[in-house]
C-alpha cells in the first residue's frame, strides 16, 4: 500500500513541477519590461570627441533600425522589446565618466552597460562594472591590462585587444627584412601594450629596436624626438598614439624636413577624414596604418548587414560615409542584440555566458570574426597593414599585408615629398 502510494507521488510531483514551470514562464513573460535600456557615455568635447561621437552615432543607428523593426527579440521574455539608449556626456574626462557610469548603474539601473570610446574612458568603467556585478560591453577599449584574468563582467566586442594589434605589422616588417626599427608610443595602456607586443614580436626575429621611447598621452610636439630618432638611422618609424598624437607626430614630421623610408601611425585607418583635415594628403602620403572596416570589407557575415550594406545604409541615413568608429558602434549593437536573443535568462551572468559560449567563434559581422576569451579579450577581427598612396588631392589605401587581403605592393622606400 505504501509502495503504491509512493509510485503515485512521482507523477503528481512531476505534474506539479510542470505547472510551476509553466506559471513561472507565464510570469516571466508578463514581467517583460516596456523597453530595454542601454546605458552609455559619449564625449562632445576633448581629446576623444571625434572618435567617441562616431561610436555613439553607430550605436544610435543600430537602435533606430531595431526599433523600426519592432524592437529586438529577447529570449528570456520570448518577445520583441524596443530599445532605449540612456546616454550622458563625459567630455573626455575620466573623473566625469566615473560619476556617470556609476549613475547609469545605480540610479538609472540600465539593463545593458556600454563603455565610451577607447581604453582611457573605458578604464574607469571596468572596476565599477565588476563591483556591481554588471557585464560591461566594451566597444573599443582594448588596453591589454583589462584582460589579465577571467571575468564574467567584461566583453571587448568591436576591436581586438591592443596586445594583438601589431602582430601582422611585425610580421610584415620581418618579411620585408626591415631590421632597424624606431618605436615611440603614448604612455597609456592602449599604446604601451602595442609597443610591448611589437618589441616582443621583433625579438622573435632577432631584432632589437634602435629607438624605444614613451611620451605623455598629451604630447603635442614631436620635433626634438624626431631628430633624435633620425640620429638612430631607422628603416621604419612606428608611432603608437591616439588621434591627437598621430596628428601632432605627422605634422611635426612634415614641418621638420626629415624623411623616413617607412612611417606608421595608428588612426588614419580609422578616422581618415579627421587625419586628412588636420595633416593633409601630403602628410599622409606613403605612410602606413592599420586599415579597418569599412576600408577592409567582409561580404560573408552570419549576423546583421555586411560591410558594404552597412556603408550604403549609413550613408543613406546620415548623408556621409561611415568611419570605423561608426561601424564599431553599430557592431556593438549587433552583438548586444545577438546576446539578448540567445541568453535564456535576463541576468548579467546569462548575458556573459551567451557571448562566450553561443556567439564567440560562431559569429561573423561587418567587422569580421567575433571571438573572445574567458578574460573578455577580443581575439578576432585582426587588422591588416596598409600604405596610403596619393590619389589626386587625397590618398587611397593599398593593403600590403597579409597576402589574403592585399590589394597591391608597398612603395618602399617611401618617396620624398
Amino acid at each position: 500500500m505504501q509502495a503504491r502510494a509512493r509510485k503515485t507521488l512521482v507523477p503528481l510531483k512531476t505534474a506539479a513541477a510542470a505547472v510551476a514551470l509553466a506559471t513561472a514562464s507565464i510570469g516571466a513573460h508578463a514581467a517583460a519590461p516596456a523597453q530595454i535600456t542601454i546605458g552609455t557615455l559619449y564625449a562632445s568635447t576633448g581629446a576623444f570627441a571625434v572618435a567617441s561621437q562616431g561610436q555613439y552615432e553607430g550605436l544610435k543607428f543600430w537602435a533606430a533600425a531595431v526599433n523600426k523593426d519592432g524592437g529586438l527579440f529577447v529570449k528570456a521574455y520570448g518577445k520583441k522589446i524596443p530599445v532605449k539608449i540612456v546616454a550622458y556626456d563625459d567630455q573626455s574626462s575620466t573623473s566625469t565618466a566615473t560619476t556617470l557610469y556609476n549613475q547609469l548603474i545605480t540610479q538609472d539601473k540600465v539593463d545593458v552597460l556600454v563603455a565610451d570610446f577607447g581604453s582611457v574612458l573605458t578604464s574607469v568603467a571596468v572596476p565599477l562594472a565588476a563591483e556591481h556585478h554588471m557585464l560591461l560591453i566594451d566597444p573599443t577599449g582594448s588596453g591589454a591590462n583589462f584582460f589579465t584574468h577571467k571575468t564574467d563582467y567584461l566583453a571587448d566586442v568591436s576591436i581586438p585587444s591592443s596586445a594583438v594589434w601589431p602582430i601582422p605589422l611585425a610580421k610584415y616588417l620581418l618579411k620585408q627584412d626591415i631590421k632597424r626599427v624606431a618605436i615611440v608610443y603614448g604612455a597609456n595602456d592602449f599604446d604601451a601594450s602595442q609597443a610591448q607586443t611589437m618589441k616582443a614580436q621583433l625579438a622573435k626575429g632577432g631584432i632589437t629596436p634602435v629607438y624605444y621611447h614613451g611620451v605623455p598621452t598629451t604630447e603635442s610636439n614631436y620635433t626634438v624626438l624626431l631628430h633624435t630618432i633620425k640620429a638612430a638611422n631607422p628603416q621604419a618609424v612606428l608611432e603608437f598614439g591616439y588621434p591627437p598624437n598621430d596628428i601632432a607626430f605627422l605634422r611635426s614630421l612634415s614641418q621638420s624636413g626629415l624623411h623616413f623610408d617607412m612611417t606608421f601611425t595608428v588612426f588614419p585607418g580609422q578616422l581618415l577624414a579627421l587625419m586628412e583635415k588636420n595633416v593633409g594628403a601630403d602628410g599622409l602620403a606613403y605612410t602606413y596604418t592599420y586599415p579597418t572596416p569599412p576600408l577592409v570589407q567582409y561580404a560573408k557575415v552570419t549576423y546583421g548587414m555586411n560591410t558594404a550594406q552597412f556603408v550604403d545604409a549609413f550613408q543613406a541615413s546620415h548623408a556621409k560615409a561611415p568611419s570605423f568608429l561608426d561601424a564599431a558602434g553599430y557592431n556593438t549593437g549587433l552583438i548586444v542584440q545577438d546576446m539578448l536573443g540567445k541568453a535564456p535568462a535576463f541576468t548579467q551572468k546569462s548575458f556573459h555566458d551567451a557571448l562566450l559560449h553561443d556567439i564567440s567563434g560562431k559569429t561573423t559581422t561587418l567587422l569580421g570574426p567575433f571571438r573572445i576569451n574567458a578574460n573578455g579579450a577580443q581575439l578576432g577581427q585582426p587588422f591588416p597593414v596598409a600604405q596610403m598612396v596619393p590619389q589626386g588631392k587625397a590618398v587611397k589605401f593599398v593593403v600590403v599585408y597579409p597576402q589574403s587581403h592585399a590589394t597591391g605592393k608597398p612603395v618602399y622606400p617611401a618617396p620624398k615629398r
